[in-house]
């Protein structure tokens, strides 16, 4: 079992620029700017345990992840996470909803991942939003935050899904977040 540990903050446009350019001097390691699509889908046994299902689409790589929350009082966010490439965008799709799981949200995310010590900084953006994940050790995520002096930024303790669904808008029975 994989467990994912994180935590986000929302930035403005100059937090976004001052982290970027932390980054930078920090010697962090620049590792990819991606372009993701996320399909989440729900219903049965998903929404029983409290778990999500989701498709995300990065250029022709497809990943299936299931996700469940792990409850905790450390300030950070942990999951349980299981994922796999998919070859076959389609048939996983349709396996998806022939198992009666209904496609219920999709969200855009532009987003660049760096290295810094041993731990994942992504910077993302959203439809609605700027926002950085610090993915590591709780210790470590500690650490970056002192390094990148993230002591006055905005905490987010919002799941992206969150976001999206008091965010996005409604169409045909799906809640969207997307760039056009």
């Amino acid at each position: 079992m994989a467990v994912e540990t994180e935590k986000k903050y929302r930035l403005t446009k100059e937090q976004f620029d001052e982290v970027l350019s932390s980054l930078k001097e920090l010697d962090g390691e620049f590792i990819k700017e991606d372009f993701e699509i996320n399909q989440l889908y729900g219903g049965g046994i998903l929404e029983e345990e409290k778990a999500l299902l989701r498709v995300r689409k990065i250029d022709k790589k497809t990943i299936l992840t299931y996700k469940k929350q792990i409850h905790n009082d450390l300030g950070v966010k942990q999951h349980t996470e299981y994922e796999t490439e998919v070859s076959d965008v389609d048939s996983i799709e349709n396996i998806i909803r022939v198992l009666g799981f209904k496609l219920g949200m999709v969200y855009e995310k532009r987003r660049q991942t760096w290295h810094l010590q041993n731990v994942e900084v992504c910077l993302d953006q959203l439809p609605f939003g700027l926002f950085m994940e610090v993915e590591g050790k709780i210790s470590e995520i500690g650490l970056i935050e002192m390094l990148l002096e993230l002591e006055d930024f905005e905490v987010e303790n919002n799941t992206y899904p969150k976001l999206t669904y008091h965010l996005g808008i409604e169409k045909d029975g799906v809640i969207e977040a997307r760039f056009t």
